[in-house]
Protein backbone atom coordinates (compact mmCIF):
# COMPACT_ATOMS: atom_id res chain seq x y z
CA UNK A 1 0.00 0.00 0.00
CA UNK A 2 0.81 3.61 -0.64
CA UNK A 3 1.22 6.30 2.35
CA UNK A 4 -1.92 7.29 0.76
CA UNK A 5 -3.64 4.14 1.09
CA UNK A 6 -2.36 3.42 4.47
CA UNK A 7 -3.56 6.63 5.98
CA UNK A 8 -7.32 5.70 4.64
CA UNK A 9 -6.99 1.94 5.78
CA UNK A 10 -5.67 2.49 9.18
CA UNK A 11 -8.46 3.57 11.07
CA UNK A 12 -10.67 1.14 9.58
CA UNK A 13 -8.51 -1.55 11.19
CA UNK A 14 -10.33 -4.00 14.22
CA UNK A 15 -8.19 -2.89 17.20
CA UNK A 16 -6.49 -5.68 18.63
CA UNK A 17 -7.44 -6.99 21.96
CA UNK A 18 -4.51 -6.39 23.16
CA UNK A 19 -5.12 -2.69 23.03
CA UNK A 20 -8.43 -2.69 24.44
CA UNK A 21 -7.33 -3.96 28.22
CA UNK A 22 -8.73 -7.86 26.68
CA UNK A 23 -5.14 -9.22 27.48
CA UNK A 24 -2.67 -10.99 25.18
CA UNK A 25 0.44 -9.88 23.97
CA UNK A 26 1.07 -7.11 21.69
CA UNK A 27 1.47 -8.00 17.53
CA UNK A 28 5.38 -8.26 16.86
CA UNK A 29 4.41 -7.32 12.78
CA UNK A 30 2.83 -4.05 11.28
CA UNK A 31 -0.86 -4.80 10.00
CA UNK A 32 0.62 -2.75 6.83
CA UNK A 33 2.95 -4.97 6.28
CA UNK A 34 0.95 -8.26 6.93
CA UNK A 35 -1.43 -7.04 4.64
CA UNK A 36 0.85 -6.05 2.21
CA UNK A 37 1.34 -9.51 1.99
CA UNK A 38 -1.56 -11.46 2.13
CA UNK A 39 -2.25 -9.02 -1.12
CA UNK A 40 0.92 -10.05 -2.40
CA UNK A 41 -0.37 -13.92 -2.14
CA UNK A 42 -4.08 -13.18 -3.34
CA UNK A 43 -2.33 -10.59 -6.68
CA UNK A 44 0.48 -13.67 -7.56
CA UNK A 45 -1.58 -16.96 -6.76
CA UNK A 46 2.00 -18.25 -4.24
CA UNK A 47 1.93 -20.65 -1.76
CA UNK A 48 2.01 -19.47 1.65
CA UNK A 49 5.63 -20.89 2.38
CA UNK A 50 6.55 -19.10 -1.07
CA UNK A 51 5.77 -15.82 0.35
CA UNK A 52 8.84 -13.39 -0.26
CA UNK A 53 11.37 -12.57 2.78
CA UNK A 54 10.91 -8.94 2.53
CA UNK A 55 7.44 -9.44 4.23
CA UNK A 56 7.18 -11.19 7.88
CA UNK A 57 7.03 -14.68 8.25
CA UNK A 58 4.41 -16.50 6.67
CA UNK A 59 3.58 -18.80 8.92
CA UNK A 60 2.17 -15.11 10.93
CA UNK A 61 0.87 -14.00 7.89
CA UNK A 62 -0.94 -17.19 7.58
CA UNK A 63 -2.03 -17.16 11.17
CA UNK A 64 -3.34 -13.34 11.29
CA UNK A 65 -5.75 -14.36 7.80
CA UNK A 66 -6.66 -17.48 9.17
CA UNK A 67 -7.62 -15.23 12.56
CA UNK A 68 -9.70 -12.85 10.83
CA UNK A 69 -11.61 -15.58 8.86
CA UNK A 70 -12.63 -16.85 11.30
CA UNK A 71 -13.81 -14.30 14.01
CA UNK A 72 -15.53 -12.48 10.61
CA UNK A 73 -12.84 -9.95 10.78
CA UNK A 74 -12.06 -9.94 7.07
CA UNK A 75 -15.96 -9.04 6.38
CA UNK A 76 -15.62 -6.48 9.13
CA UNK A 77 -13.38 -4.68 7.65
CA UNK A 78 -14.44 -5.05 3.92
CA UNK A 79 -17.95 -3.23 5.43
CA UNK A 80 -16.31 -0.54 7.07
CA UNK A 81 -14.18 0.04 3.75
CA UNK A 82 -17.23 0.25 1.66
CA UNK A 83 -19.26 2.46 3.40
CA UNK A 84 -15.70 4.83 3.72
CA UNK A 85 -15.85 4.71 -0.15
CA UNK A 86 -19.50 5.06 -1.11
CA UNK A 87 -19.67 8.02 1.48
CA UNK A 88 -16.94 9.43 -0.65
CA UNK A 89 -18.57 9.44 -3.49
CA UNK A 90 -21.67 10.90 -2.12
CA UNK A 91 -23.90 7.62 -1.89
CA UNK A 92 -25.60 6.40 1.39
CA UNK A 93 -23.47 4.04 3.16
CA UNK A 94 -26.41 1.64 2.80
CA UNK A 95 -27.06 0.62 -0.63
CA UNK A 96 -30.72 0.60 -1.40
CA UNK A 97 -29.85 -1.30 -4.67
CA UNK A 98 -27.23 -4.36 -5.98
CA UNK A 99 -27.08 -6.81 -8.40
CA UNK A 100 -26.77 -10.93 -8.10
CA UNK A 101 -24.49 -13.53 -10.23
CA UNK A 102 -22.38 -16.61 -9.41
CA UNK A 103 -19.18 -17.82 -11.78
CA UNK A 104 -17.68 -20.76 -11.66
CA UNK A 105 -14.13 -21.62 -11.23
CA UNK A 106 -12.20 -24.46 -12.45
CA UNK A 107 -10.76 -26.23 -8.46
CA UNK A 108 -7.02 -27.28 -7.59
CA UNK A 109 -6.34 -31.10 -6.81
CA UNK A 110 -6.45 -29.77 -3.05
CA UNK A 111 -10.41 -29.25 -2.72
CA UNK A 112 -12.27 -31.98 -1.21
CA UNK A 113 -14.87 -33.75 -3.21
CA UNK A 114 -17.52 -32.80 -0.62
CA UNK A 115 -17.02 -28.97 -1.50
CA UNK A 116 -16.31 -29.21 -5.61
CA UNK A 117 -18.87 -30.24 -8.22
CA UNK A 118 -19.42 -30.27 -11.91
CA UNK A 119 -21.20 -27.32 -13.46
CA UNK A 120 -22.76 -29.18 -16.80
CA UNK A 121 -23.06 -24.95 -18.22
CA UNK A 122 -20.26 -24.07 -18.04
CA UNK A 123 -18.36 -27.45 -18.55
CA UNK A 124 -16.17 -26.66 -15.13
CA UNK A 125 -15.17 -29.35 -12.63
CA UNK A 126 -15.00 -26.94 -9.53
CA UNK A 127 -16.61 -24.42 -7.29
CA UNK A 128 -18.56 -21.43 -8.08
CA UNK A 129 -18.56 -18.14 -6.49
CA UNK A 130 -22.13 -16.46 -5.56
CA UNK A 131 -21.75 -12.11 -4.96
CA UNK A 132 -24.02 -9.74 -4.63
CA UNK A 133 -23.13 -6.14 -5.58
CA UNK A 134 -24.31 -3.00 -5.41
CA UNK A 135 -24.36 -0.57 -7.80
CA UNK A 136 -21.02 0.39 -8.09
CA UNK A 137 -19.90 -3.17 -8.26
CA UNK A 138 -18.76 -2.66 -4.35
CA UNK A 139 -19.44 -6.36 -2.82
CA UNK A 140 -22.15 -6.97 -0.42
CA UNK A 141 -22.23 -10.55 0.08
CA UNK A 142 -20.41 -13.32 -1.38
CA UNK A 143 -21.21 -17.65 -0.67
CA UNK A 144 -18.42 -20.26 -2.21
CA UNK A 145 -19.92 -23.50 -2.61
CA UNK A 146 -19.46 -26.71 -5.27
CA UNK A 147 -20.25 -25.55 -9.04
CA UNK A 148 -23.27 -27.89 -9.81
CA UNK A 149 -25.08 -26.13 -6.82
CA UNK A 150 -27.97 -24.32 -8.42
CA UNK A 151 -28.09 -20.69 -8.02
CA UNK A 152 -31.58 -20.31 -7.18
CA UNK A 153 -30.79 -22.66 -4.01
CA UNK A 154 -27.73 -20.32 -2.95
CA UNK A 155 -29.51 -17.18 -4.13
CA UNK A 156 -32.26 -18.14 -0.73
CA UNK A 157 -29.30 -18.22 1.40
CA UNK A 158 -27.05 -15.13 0.25
CA UNK A 159 -29.80 -12.79 -0.07
CA UNK A 160 -31.72 -13.23 3.40
CA UNK A 161 -27.76 -12.64 4.54
CA UNK A 162 -27.52 -9.56 2.51
CA UNK A 163 -31.38 -8.08 3.46
CA UNK A 164 -30.07 -8.81 6.94
CA UNK A 165 -27.37 -7.17 6.98
CA UNK A 166 -28.46 -3.64 4.85
CA UNK A 167 -32.13 -2.78 5.63
CA UNK A 168 -32.63 -0.17 3.08
CA UNK A 169 -31.88 -2.99 0.36
CA UNK A 170 -35.14 -2.82 -2.01
CA UNK A 171 -34.53 -4.20 -5.56
CA UNK A 172 -32.19 -6.54 -6.82
CA UNK A 173 -31.19 -7.26 -10.73
CA UNK A 174 -30.57 -10.93 -11.74
CA UNK A 175 -30.38 -12.81 -14.67
CA UNK A 176 -32.35 -15.52 -16.36
CA UNK A 177 -30.97 -18.44 -14.19
CA UNK A 178 -32.97 -16.78 -11.10
CA UNK A 179 -36.23 -18.18 -11.87
CA UNK A 180 -39.56 -16.47 -10.70
CA UNK A 181 -40.35 -18.35 -7.71
CA UNK A 182 -37.71 -16.98 -6.05
CA UNK A 183 -38.41 -13.45 -6.89
CA UNK A 184 -41.70 -14.42 -5.19
CA UNK A 185 -39.81 -15.77 -2.10
CA UNK A 186 -37.46 -12.68 -1.99
CA UNK A 187 -40.87 -10.20 -2.26
CA UNK A 188 -42.49 -12.45 0.55
CA UNK A 189 -39.57 -12.94 2.85
CA UNK A 190 -36.97 -9.77 2.86
CA UNK A 191 -39.26 -7.49 1.46
CA UNK A 192 -37.03 -7.35 -1.88
CA UNK A 193 -37.85 -6.81 -5.66
CA UNK A 194 -36.01 -9.22 -7.78
CA UNK A 195 -35.98 -8.19 -11.28
CA UNK A 196 -34.80 -10.48 -13.74
CA UNK A 197 -32.62 -9.00 -16.87
CA UNK A 198 -33.03 -10.91 -19.95
CA UNK A 199 -31.48 -11.08 -23.16
CA UNK A 200 -33.50 -10.32 -25.94
CA UNK A 201 -33.29 -13.89 -28.48
CA UNK A 202 -32.74 -11.46 -31.29
CA UNK A 203 -29.51 -10.40 -29.98
CA UNK A 204 -26.21 -11.74 -31.71
CA UNK A 205 -22.66 -12.03 -30.19
CA UNK A 206 -21.56 -9.68 -27.00
CA UNK A 207 -23.96 -7.68 -25.61
CA UNK A 208 -23.82 -5.30 -22.33
CA UNK A 209 -27.08 -6.17 -20.57
CA UNK A 210 -28.50 -2.84 -18.13
CA UNK A 211 -27.09 -3.69 -14.73
CA UNK A 212 -25.64 -7.03 -15.08
CA UNK A 213 -22.35 -5.47 -16.79
CA UNK A 214 -22.02 -4.38 -12.44
CA UNK A 215 -21.46 -7.36 -11.54
CA UNK A 216 -19.79 -9.28 -14.48
CA UNK A 217 -17.13 -5.94 -14.28
CA UNK A 218 -16.28 -7.49 -10.81
CA UNK A 219 -15.74 -10.91 -12.09
CA UNK A 220 -13.56 -10.02 -14.70
CA UNK A 221 -10.92 -7.84 -12.37
CA UNK A 222 -11.36 -11.02 -9.58
CA UNK A 223 -10.00 -13.26 -12.84
CA UNK A 224 -7.04 -11.20 -13.07
CA UNK A 225 -5.68 -12.44 -9.46
CA UNK A 226 -3.82 -15.73 -9.59
CA UNK A 227 -5.04 -17.03 -6.67
CA UNK A 228 -8.27 -16.58 -7.92
CA UNK A 229 -8.15 -17.42 -11.09
CA UNK A 230 -8.32 -21.22 -10.00
CA UNK A 231 -9.65 -21.69 -6.71
CA UNK A 232 -7.01 -23.35 -4.40
CA UNK A 233 -8.50 -23.10 -1.19
CA UNK A 234 -9.20 -26.34 0.94
CA UNK A 235 -12.09 -24.43 2.99
CA UNK A 236 -15.06 -22.29 1.27
CA UNK A 237 -14.26 -19.77 3.95
CA UNK A 238 -10.93 -18.73 2.62
CA UNK A 239 -12.21 -18.90 -0.55
CA UNK A 240 -15.00 -15.98 0.59
CA UNK A 241 -11.96 -14.43 2.44
CA UNK A 242 -9.87 -14.22 -0.28
CA UNK A 243 -12.84 -12.85 -2.87
CA UNK A 244 -13.34 -9.98 -0.47
CA UNK A 245 -9.38 -9.12 0.00
CA UNK A 246 -9.32 -8.97 -3.45
CA UNK A 247 -13.08 -7.33 -4.50
CA UNK A 248 -11.86 -4.36 -1.84
CA UNK A 249 -9.51 -2.39 -4.65
CA UNK A 250 -11.16 -4.21 -8.13
CA UNK A 251 -14.51 -3.54 -8.14
CA UNK A 252 -14.13 -0.62 -10.43
CA UNK A 253 -11.75 2.02 -11.68
CA UNK A 254 -13.89 5.01 -10.02
CA UNK A 255 -12.70 3.63 -6.67
CA UNK A 256 -9.42 5.01 -6.70
CA UNK A 257 -6.94 3.92 -4.21
CA UNK A 258 -9.65 4.19 -1.64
Amino acid sequence: MTDVEWARVRPLLPVPGWMRGRGGQPEAYCHRAILDAIRYLVDNGIKWRATPVDFPPWDRVYAFFRRWRDHGLVKEFHDRLRARVREKLGRDTEPTAGVIDSQSVKADAVVGTDSRGYDGGKQINGRKRHVVVDTLGLLLGVMVTAADVGDHTVAQVLLARVAAAHHRLALVWADGGYTDSLAEHCLAAFAVVLAIVKRSDDMSGFVVLPKRWIVERLFAHLMRSRRLARDYERRTASAEAMTMVMSRRLAGPHRGRA
